[in-house]
């Protein structure tokens, strides 16, 4: 077994290998970007090293300097988790050029599963059923719109290079193909380094189911049973669960022959994931599914196979890279119970999920849940940083218990009691999912989130009371209050009866304000508005709502969902004007195409231009009719809030 091995990744992932490894007895070595060098991974791990600046293709895409991190430390293999170079076939030529082991697959399995389109003409002659589509090498506009029509519309363009739904389209009318053809290739070539695409037959009642299989160097492979992937927005997964609900014997029986026939087919090893497509249109039936792609890694719902398995696949990772046959054969692989994991996400579902960034002022989960066993996966402390340079994925929450009912109750719990305080979080959009009605009756496919995507990203107003609650935390902040006992410091004699103390916090664009009084029992009456009649309300020091205050902010949690206002400084003046009529960046991005020009006359709704952030693409539109008088440049690197486009009136 290894002493000591280099961990080519971050966030999650790379703290996730650190404590296998750390209980293996293996040394760990952390690599760091410029944006990094905080990070809990460093902190965690016995060395760090640092190899570059914070964009990615300077530090974590950077092999040749991984690889000398990992000479100069003495580290005899690297790990590559998941992203970055995790699927690079010639990464893992240079790992093995100078004398180390590359904890994966061999460069030849990467390559016969990494561009989609041969990883089907691969499979099916190894038997394996695939989707109806093009995967040929022709990427003509006119050849490939060509052989939609011969596919028949709905068609998805994808990426035959990489995934996360990055580069995939979905057409329905053979007039929107060219535009969406060009964007697919557009983000492709941002995130891949490859253009190519291929396109498939879209199933409309579609799930995405995918099996776990491992293999070894001595010819082994056993699959680990299946995942349900298919609640997801934008192609990406959002919650995962083991098993399938609704699968029944047949099916899964079908399902994982073949996924160990994938395996067999291009003598893999280590740990993979077989994704197949499934028309769920009549339930689950063993002649319903298709391959899609095989992912040559690790994958981030991993642990929800730990769960029901009992397996280290992580360990199981070190122990085949080191030479040693699988641990089990597939008679000693069991499943029990269910689990299910969410994806806790800096970004904003009331945006479209629109990534986020931010501090993580304050950051606080569940340490168990009655009657289920929690797992928190973290990347993050709190007081660490989510920046516009990487996957804005916070922490997993998976819940495991006897069965389905069960799991998704003890996960749903677990997020409504998780705190997050210093970015927008997705926290409220889960649980609303959790609870949705044809989720939690395990009526799945991969448009589900679309559907209800209104109903399920809508926050209801919290009451007055929390505002209420929200002024007594922050009324004792001029004489320098404890935040977790905002009482101590408000005063409430006055010569001639109780003091009024006015209170001036701001909820997104409007002023909230309050006259704060103390009352002899210790409690707060709190009027809101300048209603001299409005009754007052009463917050008590045992007062069980849940707050956070950080640098000029408090957030107020409510469930899963959370509030936050600003407060102001009494001491600094504030300017809120705000000037001209104007779009800004909803987040940092590069961008990446303009479709307007100073001086042009645009309707509403119309593209402007499109802004790319976190490798996605954004279509920024016009808000309302105008003249556009200033607009961004193209290939402009912008931060979050600056001014995209300004207009001025029409006449």
């Amino acid at each position: 077994m290894f002493q000591k091995i280099l961990i080519a990744n971050r966030g999650e992932i790379a703290v996730r290998v650190i404590k296998t490894a750390r209980q293996m007895g293996i040394a760990t070595v952390a690599v760091y970007s410029d944006a990094d060098r905080d990070a809990r991974h460093v902190r965690m791990a016995d060395q760090a090293v640092h190899i570059g600046p914070s964009a990615a293709s300077e530090s974590y895409l950077n092999g040749d300097r991984i690889i000398a991190a990992a000479q100069e430390t003495g580290a005899e293999a690297i790990h590559p988790g998941y992203g970055f170079l995790s699927e690079n076939p010639d990464f893992v030529e240079k790992v093995e050029a100078a004398g180390l082991v590359f904890i994966g697959p061999s460069s030849q399995a990467i390559r016969a599963m990494g561009l989609k389109d041969a990883a089907k003409r691969l499979m099916e002659k190894a038997g394996v059923p695939v989707v109806p589509g093009y995967h040929g090498d022709t990427q003509a506009l006119v050849a490939l719109a060509s052989k939609a029509n011969e596919i028949g519309y709905p068609v998805l363009i994808k990426a035959r290079a990489g995934g996360g739904g990055k580069g995939m389209r979905l057409v329905a009318d053979p007039d929107a193909f060219p535009d969406a053809l060009a964007a697919a290739q557009r983000e492709a070539k941002a995130a891949f380094g490859d253009e190519r695409v291929l396109v498939e037959k879209y199933i409309e009642t579609p799930r995405h189911i995918e099996v776990q299989v491992f293999g070894d160097k001595h010819g082994n492979a056993v699959h680990l049973f299946e995942r349900d992937c298919s609640a997801q927005r934008r192609h990406q997964k959002v919650i995962e669960e083991a098993p399938a609900p609704g699968m029944d014997a047949l099916t899964r029986e079908a399902m994982t022959d073949a996924a160990v026939k994938a395996a067999k087919a291009i003598s893999y090893s280590g740990a993979g994931t077989i994704e197949f497509i499934v028309d769920a249109s009549e339930g689950l039936r063993p002649d319903r599914f298709w391959f899609m792609e095989m992912n040559t890694r690790l994958q981030v719902e991993h642990p929800v196979t730990e769960m029901i398995t009992g397996i280290d696949l992580v360990e199981w990772q070190l122990r085949v890279a080191a030479g040693e046959p699988l641990p089990r054969t597939q008679d000693e692989i069991a499943a029990h119970g269910h689990a299910v994991e969410a994806r806790l996400y800096a970004e904003d579902a009331t945006r479209d999920f629109l990534p986020a960034t931010g501090t993580l002022h304050h950051l606080k989960f569940p340490e168990h849940v009655d009657g289920a066993r929690l797992r928190v996966d973290a990347g993050v402390s709190e007081g660490d940083a989510i920046t516009p340079f990487y996957d804005p994925m916070i922490a997993k929450l998976i819940v495991h218990a006897p069965t389905r009912e069960e799991a998704l109750e003890g996960l749903t719990n677990a997020l409504e009691r998780t705190e997050v305080a210093g970015s927008t979080v997705n926290l409220g959009f889960l649980t609303r999912l959790l609870r949705d009605d044809d989720f939690a009756a395990g009526r799945l496919e991969t448009g589900l989130i679309a559907r209800k995507q209104e109903a399920l990203t809508t926050v209801a107003p919290l009451r007055d009371r929390h505002l209420a609650v929200a002024v007594a935390a922050t009324s004792g902040t001029a004489t320098g209050a404890d935040a977790s006992d905002p009482f101590s410091a408000i005063s409430g004699y006055g010569h001639f009866g109780p003091l009024v103390h006015r209170r001036t916090l701001v909820d997104g664009e409007d002023a909230v304000e309050a006259r704060v009084t103390a009352q002899g029992d210790g409690a707060l009456s709190i009027r809101l508005g300048d209603d001299e009649a409005a009754r007052p309300i009463i917050v008590r020091r045992d007062d069980p709502t849940r707050i956070a205050r950080w640098p000029g902010h408090v957030t107020v949690f409510e469930g899963a969902d959370a509030l936050t206002l600003k407060v102001p400084d009494r001491l600094q003046a504030a300017d809120e004007s705000a000037g001209g009529d104007r779009l800004s960046a909803p987040m940092p991005g590069l961008v990446k195409v303009v479709r307007a020009a100073v001086n042009d006359t645009v309707k509403k709704g119309q593209p402007l231009l499109v802004l790319e952030a976190m490798k996605m693409e954004h279509t920024i539109t016009a808000p309302h009719d105008g003249v556009v008088a200033e607009i961004a440049t193209e290939g402009a690197q912008v931060n979050d809030g600056a001014m995209l486009v300004r207009f001025q009136d029409a006449d």
